[in-house]
């Protein structure tokens, strides 16, 4: 399973050129805005 996530990410980085800090930059607003909806939805 850790091999076949490694390759879709690499894949994934292949075809839309994205280096690995952007990939990060991704995940980390990504977990952002999952972060603010749980908090608008379950929390307020």
């Amino acid at each position: 399973m850790i091999n076949w996530h490694k390759k879709l990410l690499n894949n994934i980085e292949n075809k839309f050129r994205i280096s690995h800090y952007g990939m990060l930059w991704i995940a980390f607003i990504e977990g952002l805005l999952v972060g603010l909806l749980i908090y608008h939805f379950l929390v307020r």
